[in-house]
């Protein structure tokens, strides 16, 4: 299908004039939203972002599940500008770190108590993998199909799609099995018929594919890129059990499932999984750079990695990101807002499914909190993924009504802030109505 933007901005405005100058410099690779979007921000507030031309769009993507106060909370900005006028770099301990590191040990699963910080989710996921081999004193680590654990050089073989695909050879020692996707079973099972046909298969491609020297297995509770997947709890605890069967550890990268995104203050609470190593970021620091890695006291004694300057960033932790980080986690607890996640959450959820009944395109819709996805179809029998250029189409006409929203693949994906009121959710809801009934009027989508 040939595919035409169906909004695209007047020749001449501000925004089509500073996209230009940009694109003259920027190197290609962008977010394809970006890209799509051509979208230039003047500011935003809360859970609205403001274009140039003053057009305003309600925001159901966060940054892809960042931004978890909304854009530029009071107690979030005055928090910044306070530590911004006293210092803002350095590895020396800070009031903020100090207060940062002993909250977020107060809200981990038991044992989780010792924090390192880190700037990027491909950072604290490699230290994470570091610290597995430290102390397991091995090298190989298993990841799952439909993951992602950032792009750098060490944790792309993890990635579980086909965007590694020409990057040259991988990092040896990373393998991948399928992940417990039940709308898209690769094994074509049903569950719970299928007896989790799916860990068996993870210990098989542990006896035959790995060298016996495995260190870490390691998962998304939720899984973000895939399309906001929920696996049943008994795959994670499944998983967690092979790992120890291996004299490995078990790694929940809760980058996205992290701090209230699902309803829960983080993805493992879901299920009672305490694992041995959890890794965090994007919420955390609701949108300033900021992540880490989370273990327990005997773990992260294990050397080489307890070795000073070894486990350490130069940005990691710095006074300005923990500033950030600290006003971003007590916030969200003193406003309840992983609370207001599982109860919008639920809310949105209820109404995309009243959706699921109208729009025969619509597949599949599941969530947890305010991690929401939704699969669209080309027919719900054979589950035929909707054409990427229908789909892209669809982005277009959300964003010509107010909407910003990860709707741009078949996959759709709705993280907005964690602070959306109801009154927001329906009109995002209304929104997106708007789109699957002019999709399904004057878009050839079979």
């Amino acid at each position: 299908m040939h595919f035409q933007g169906t909004f695209e901005k007047a020749a001449d405005t501000a925004s089509s004039r500073i996209y230009a100058e940009e694109e003259q410099f920027m190197a290609p690779g962008l977010q394809e939203v970006s890209q799509l979007s051509r979208l230039v921000v003047k500011e935003a507030k809360g859970r609205r972002i403001t274009d140039m031309e003053g057009k305003t769009y309600l925001d159901f993507m966060a940054g892809v599940a960042v931004c978890s106060l909304g854009h530029c909370h009071p107690r979030y900005v005055a928090a910044l500008k306070e530590q911004i006028e006293k210092v803002t770099v350095g590895s020396f301990t800070s009031e903020n770190r100090a207060k940062l590191l002993h909250l977020i040990a107060t809200i981990t699963p038991e044992g989780l108590t010792r924090t390192q910080l880190y700037s990027g989710g491909a950072e604290a996921v490699e230290a994470a993998v570091r610290l597995a081999k430290a102390h397991t004193k091995k090298f190989e680590v298993l990841s799952f199909w439909g993951g992602f654990h950032g792009k750098t050089g060490g944790v792309l073989g993890l990635i579980g799609d086909a965007f590694k695909k020409n990057w040259g050879n991988m990092y040896p020692g990373l393998h991948l099995a399928p992940y417990a996707d039940c709308y898209r079973c690769p094994f074509k099972m049903e569950y719970p018929g299928c007896g989790m046909f799916c860990l068996d298969f993870v210990r098989k491609v542990i006896e035959h594919n790995t060298a016996g020297s495995l260190a870490a297995i390691i998962v998304e509770p939720i899984q973000g890129t895939a399309g906001n997947i929920i696996p049943p709890a008994e795959f994670l605890h499944g998983l967690r059990q092979i790992a120890h069967e291996n004299d490995a550890l078990f790694i929940a990268d809760e980058m996205i499932t992290g701090f209230g995104r699902t309803g829960r203050m983080f993805g493992s609470n879901h299920t009672g999984l305490v694992p041995d190593i959890m890794t965090i970021g994007k919420g955390l620091g609701s949108g300033f750079p900021v992540s880490g890695l989370i273990s327990t006291d005997a773990i992260t004694a294990s050397k080489p990695f307890s070795k000073p300057s070894a486990s350490s960033s130069s940005y990691g932790g710095n006074p300005l990101a923990s500033a950030a980080a600290y006003a971003t986690v007590q916030t969200i607890i003193d406003e309840k807002l992983v609370e207001n996640s599982r109860q919008v959450g639920e809310y949105m959820l209820n109404g995309l499914k009243k959706l699921q009944e109208k729009y025969e395109f619509i597949g599949d819709v599941r969530g947890a909190g305010l991690l929401i996805g939704v699969e669209l179809v080309k027919d719900r029998r054979t589950k035929e993924p909707l054409e990427k250029a229908v789909t892209k189409q669809m982005f277009l006409e959300a964003l010509k009504r107010g909407l910003v929203c990860m709707n741009y693949k078949p996959n759709f994906r709705i993280n907005p802030p964690l602070t959306l009121t109801r009154e927001e959710a329906d009109e995002g809801l209304g929104i997106i109505d708007e789109v699957f009934d002019y999709t399904a009027r004057h878009i050839q989508y079979k």
